[in-house]
């Protein structure tokens, strides 16, 4: 096999190994909140933490490429990634599920970030384009196959299972990084900005971890208080640090830019309003419909196929209609689809549910295409960088807040009569989390009505 279609394989293997571990946990964590003695709202502690490892590490996986080679960091990602995955099978309680699902983030953030600046490096730049789209096939089938695999597994084995399989797939990539990619030289790196990975690092785990334990009464509220606290402070801290920093970590001017700054707080508000559905609809089919961890799975991998589907005329759409028109119609159809899943019963038809989970992954995926180029619409190539970061910041941010925020309403609800949750405490979380949805559209309605990728082009010649 030649190299151009080698490289990017091996990459995928560790890619493959995380799309799968974040889709197959939820259909299992109905099971894994039984097994270690917890509520099954309570293990959005561990989704959320996850996410905020993603945030914390991924502003310094480039730095960690230059400074130790790319291909060391990779491989020892992975083998964090396979720690992490091991520890989580072993946990036994909240704490140590939570401790361990951080320590997989870790890893997790290393991979996906080094993979592509591997491919990179390796690849000439004519044969670029065809190398990323290997690279991309675990992002595309891991989430088709996770659902279904991890419910068959939990279902029929055990949900330890879904953690245990990493290991050999994992070791499997360390001995093709090892034997099969190339060295290559590293950039000399710049000065790492230490305190501002400090400060945000503080920051973000102080606001997730305390709106998460706000929104979960398993805890104390001062725990809550006191950690998002902790994180504003570091928040004011970084916004002081930054100003006088020649290269931070996170470089905020990028925010005077009109679309990046709509497109962030658009696509921030947007992950807000469906960052939790991958947690509550798999709940409830099986609290409040009954179904078993593999039927939750044949229903919900159909989101999946809807957004598999999309990458193949994603581009041609965005060509037809316009950026602002793909969000804007993103937004409306997914917030339908969220609505949509308030209405539910244990009585509605499976393949209804799983048509409308097609069409809203569909737009699902036509949602994060555009905004993943759009950030770039009006920043300087020089700023791409930073672009990139900040907006996988804020994705991995904003879901893990999505994620408190839904499991805090489900919380809240449920509260209100006491007992089990019931399934209109479901509905009524779901409702909710559609109308945020549908408050990014309006957001997106500020967007120039033709705003495209030419767009800060346009601008600077207009300035001249």
């Amino acid at each position: 096999m030649s190299s151009l279609r080698l490289t990017p394989l091996i990459l995928a293997v560790a890619l493959f190994m995380e799309n799968m571990d974040s889709t197959v946990i939820a259909t299992s964590l109905a099971a894994i909140a039984s097994d270690i003695g917890t509520e099954p709202i309570a293990l959005k502690l561990a989704l959320t933490t996850y996410m905020v490892a993603l945030a914390i590490f991924i502003p310094i996986s480039s730095w960690m490429a230059d400074k130790y080679g790319a291909k060391t960091v990779f491989r020892w990602a992975i083998v964090v990634f396979i720690i992490g995955s091991v520890a989580c099978a072993a946990s036994d309680s909240l704490l140590t599920f939570v401790l361990s699902r951080f320590l997989q983030g870790m890893g997790g953030a290393m991979m996906t970030p080094v993979a592509r600046l591997v491919l990179v490096r390796v690849t000439p730049r004519n044969q670029l384009v065809d190398a990323m789209a290997w690279l991309s096939i675990p992002g595309l089938v891991g989430p088709i196959l996770g659902p279904p695999i991890g419910g068959f597994i939990t279902t029929f084995a055990s949900w330890h299972w879904i953690f245990l399989i990493n290991v050999p797939i994992g070791f499997l990539g360390v001995l093709a990084v090892n034997k099969y990619l190339p060295e290559w030289e590293r950039n000399e790196p710049r000065k790492l900005d230490f305190t501002g990975f400090l400060l945000a690092g503080i920051c973000f785990a102080g606001l997730v971890f305390g709106v998460s334990v706000l929104t979960l009464p398993a805890l104390p509220a001062a725990f809550g208080y006191g950690s998002m606290l902790l994180g504003v402070v570091a928040a004011v801290a970084y916004w002081f640090h930054f100003k006088r920093t020649e290269y931070p970590i996170l470089d905020l001017r990028l925010f005077r830019q009109p679309l990046f700054r709509l497109t962030m707080i658009g696509g921030t508000v947007f992950r807000l309003g469906t960052g939790a559905m991958p947690f509550l609809f798999p709940l409830m089919l099986q609290l409040a419909f009954g179904l078993s961890p593999f039927e939750t799975g044949m229903v919900t991998f159909a989101s999946a196929v809807g957004a598999f589907a999309m990458k193949f005329v994603a581009e041609r759409i965005i060509a037809r209609i316009g950026f602002r028109s793909a969000l804007i119609l993103s937004c409306t159809i997914i917030a339908a689809g969220v609505l949509a899943m308030g209405i539910y019963s244990p009585g509605t038809p499976g393949p209804i549910m799983m048509s409308f989970l097609v069409i809203t992954g569909f737009f699902q995926s036509l949602f994060w295409t555009t905004t993943n180029a759009f950030i770039f619409a009006d920043v300087a190539d020089k700023d791409a960088g930073q672009a990139n970061v900040i907006g996988q910041v804020s994705v991995q941010l904003s879901l893990a807040f999505g994620v408190a925020l839904g499991g805090g309403a489900l919380e809240g609800f449920r509260l209100l009569h006491g007992g089990e949750p019931l399934l209109a405490d479901f509905h009524w979380a779901f409702w909710m989390m559609a109308a945020i949805t549908l408050a990014s559209a309006l957001i997106f309605l500020r967007l120039p009505k033709f705003a495209s990728m030419n767009s800060h082009r346009t601008q600077g010649e207009a300035a001249e």
